[in-house]
């Protein structure tokens, strides 16, 4: 019987706009104020260096994509290119920290639209939902995230203009203070910070989805990845100048807060509108990618085979949508956004240093950038998972041994 597939209905501005929800969500409505409280002023250069990062992990994605247009994003390259083993830990590293971004998007949502004490109820809700709308088809997907991005790019308009004519707030906001960081606060940033650029991602684990993926795939992470890059550098400037990095780290609604501090209070109900439309863009496509990567595991017997299954007339996978909505919402009710976005990152950062391996070891017509960028990406990877703030890293290591566990009891039973 032959695997179960999906159909070829995105173009280059679906991709890219699937992208761009997804990073724009992220970045600029909940990873700010984390990374603030662990670089103070050195805020901006974490920034710069995840930028560099995720650079060379979105090239090296682009660059894997072109030759492995199908479902799972680096689970499949790594298994075309390195092996199974490779392939289990890129997409159990994908499941579990996007997962986990799932929830903190959801909960972003929540801080900024629900009354006091309805938090978990309103996130949990949201994530139903959005569940919901991707059960009917990748483009109902697509144009939902078009909407959603349209609005937020109007709203952060308004802030940039508020954030730029606010007085700047008191002490040292870069420069001078950059020194007081010192270098694990700027690489815990950075960590942190990548969380908000791995968005790109969403575009490859759909790439059995997009038409002319050989084309399309590579232009729509460069695309989405510069259009975020510009969003983001303008935000964090603008937030940082008008907040200064403590009351920065110590803000819930930072944009909000942002536009605040200008005298632009009429405006704070537009900003809450912004940021609950981007995290439920970035939410709405988190769900579609993680759905992809846990069914194409599932197709490959990683994972349940149930998850596998296709809806005849959708042509989306059912089963690994519900369940990765369920676990959200599970997640919702335990966690809280700052300890997601560290166990996301962790995830994150396994599943982008397969990337850049297998994209190094990519040979002849395949390759598309040079190896210096692999190189880039590959080794600051490694280096930001092992400086991300406690406890990240070590329940992130136990829950990827546990994910291994589960592999070696399935291929011992197959056997």
């Amino acid at each position: 019987m032959s695997s179960p597939v999906l159909a070829r209905r995105l173009g280059l501005g679906d991709a890219v706009v699937i992208g761009l929800g997804s990073m724009i969500g992220a970045g600029v409505f909940a990873a700010f104020p984390p990374a603030a409280a662990v670089a103070g002023p050195g805020l901006l250069v974490g920034l710069a260096l995840a930028a560099v990062i995720a650079f060379g992990n979105a090239t090296s994605t682009a660059q894997l994509a072109a030759v492995h247009p199908t479902s799972g994003g680096v689970y499949a390259y790594g298994r075309a290119e390195l092996g199974p083993w490779w392939g289990f830990l890129a997409g159990w590293g994908f499941v579990i920290g996007k997962t986990a971004s799932c929830a903190a998007m959801a909960l972003t949502f929540a801080a900024y639209v629900a009354p006091a004490g309805w938090e978990r109820p309103v996130a949990a809700g949201a994530a139903l939902a959005l569940g919901a709308v991707n059960l009917f088809g990748i483009t109902r997907t697509a144009q939902l995230t078009r909407v959603l991005v349209t609005v937020v790019l109007i709203v952060l308009t308004v802030v940039a203009v508020a954030g730029f004519t606010a007085p700047s707030a008191p002490g040292p906001l870069w420069g001078d203070g950059i020194a007081g960081s010192g270098p694990l606060g700027i690489l815990q940033a950075a960590g942190l910070l990548f969380f908000a650029f791995a968005g790109y991602a969403r575009i490859a684990t759909l790439g059995e989805e997009v038409r002319d993926p050989a084309r399309t795939i590579p232009r729509a992470v460069v695309l989405a990845f510069c259009g975020a890059l510009v969003v983001y550098a303008v935000i964090g400037v603008v937030a940082l100048r008008a907040l200064g990095p403590d009351a920065l780290a110590a803000s819930t609604a930072p944009l909000v807060a942002t536009v605040e501090a200008a005298g632009w209070d009429g405006a704070a109900p537009v900003v809450r509108i912004g940021a609950a439309a981007a995290s439920l863009g970035a939410l709405l496509a988190l769900i579609a990618g993680v759905g992809r990567t846990t069914f194409a595991m599932a197709r490959e017997g990683d994972l349940p085979r149930i998850l596998a299954a296709v809806d005849a007339r959708h042509r989306v996978p059912r089963n690994a949508e519900v369940a990765v909505v369920l676990i959200v919402v599970a997640v919702i009710a335990l966690g809280d956004i700052r300890g997601a976005i560290g166990f996301s990152s962790f995830g994150v950062l396994l599943y982008y240093a397969v990337a850049n391996l297998a994209a190094f070891r990519q040979r002849g017509t395949a390759r598309r950038y040079p190896r210096f960028l692999q190189l880039v990406g590959g080794v600051g990877c490694v280096v930001l998972v092992v400086t991300l703030p406690w406890p990240s890293v070590p329940i992130g290591v136990g829950v990827l041994l546990a994910g291994c566990v589960y592999r070696l009891l399935r291929l011992r039973r197959r056997a």
